[in-house]
Parts: C-alpha cells; structure tokens; sequence
C-alpha cells in the first residue's frame, strides 16, 4: 500500500506550487516605485523627513513598502514607522493598499484596507470605515520627469477632504 501512495504524495507535493501561486504582478507604474526613497514634506501640520525602501515580495505579487521616520522619539525610537503592501485586486479591477503603521489602535481595520483605480501616472487611494463611509485618501503620483513620487494624504470629513500631508520622495 505504501509503494502505490508515494508516487502519488510525490505528485501532490510537487503540483502544490503551481495551484498555490499567483502570476508575478507586472506594472510598470509600480515598477518605478521599487527602490530606496527619501520623503520630504509636510504631516499633520510638521515638516519631516523619512526614508522608504520599497521592494517586490512574494513572488513579486506585492509591493512592500517600509518607511520610517528620521525624527526620534524621547526613548530614542523612530517617531513614526509603517509597513505599507500593494498589490492588484483583479475582481475589483483596482490596485490594494494596506497601510499598517504605529498610528494604529491594534488590530487590522478596514480604514487600514484602501483601493484605488489608475488615472493617469496616479493611484487615488480611497480609505473607509466599516459603515463604506469615505474616510482618507492618500494619492500616489509618479512624476516621470523627476523620477519622483508625491502622496497626496487628505482626511475626509462629510464628504470634504481636508489635507493631512503633502510629501514628495526623491531616489535615494
């Protein structure tokens, strides 16, 4: 009985792979974000300076990014840190963002969950809570000339956006 199910198991362990993984996601919008950044700008009302290294993941199906603030906090530990992914949600025809940071109150939130649709060299990430209520948006636009990138983050109040930040990230 063993000799005829270790050809089989044999078969099932090397077909794994191939039903478990997604194709690599190609975007050439998202390409040029892959790379070590430094952002410049202005959150929550204060100048700041991070750095962000962004680098493809998992068989290159998402993007992760990691940014951390260069201002220190009184124990000597980065002020602000944040792990960000982006990928493609084929159903929703729209590109994924999760924003996990050290602003948050625990635990994944949909407000953490945003996507958005390509105009343009510009992702218009759109952020809600658990109602569908619109609640931050945060725009990534490529600026081809500059090989730069600008984050467009707004709060959004009773429909209306009220600005949070406006950074810029220049290639390191």
């Amino acid at each position: 009985m063993r000799s005829r199910l270790a050809p089989l198991l044999a078969a099932c362990c090397l077909a794994l792979p191939l039903l478990g993984q997604g194709a690599p996601l190609r975007d050439p919008l998202l390409e040029r974000l892959a790379g070590t950044w430094v952002l410049r700008g202005t959150l929550a009302g204060k100048t700041t300076t991070h750095d962000v290294t962004v680098e493809w993941m998992l068989g290159h199906q998402y993007l992760r990014l990691q940014e951390r603030a260069r201002e220190l906090d009184a124990r000597g530990q980065s002020q602000y840190e944040a792990l960000v992914l982006l990928g493609w949600d084929a159903a929703a025809g729209a590109y994924q963002c999760l924003w996990l940071d050290t602003t948050g109150g625990g635990g994944l939130a949909p407000q953490s969950i945003g996507l958005g649709k390509r105009t343009g060299e510009a992702i218009p990430f759109q952020f809600r809570e658990r109602d569908g209520r619109l609640s931050f948006t945060n725009t990534f636009a490529y600026d081809q000339a500059a090989d730069a990138w600008t984050w467009a983050l707004d709060n959004v109040q009773d429909g209306k956006a009220i600005p949070f930040g406006r950074v810029r990230l220049t290639r390191r």
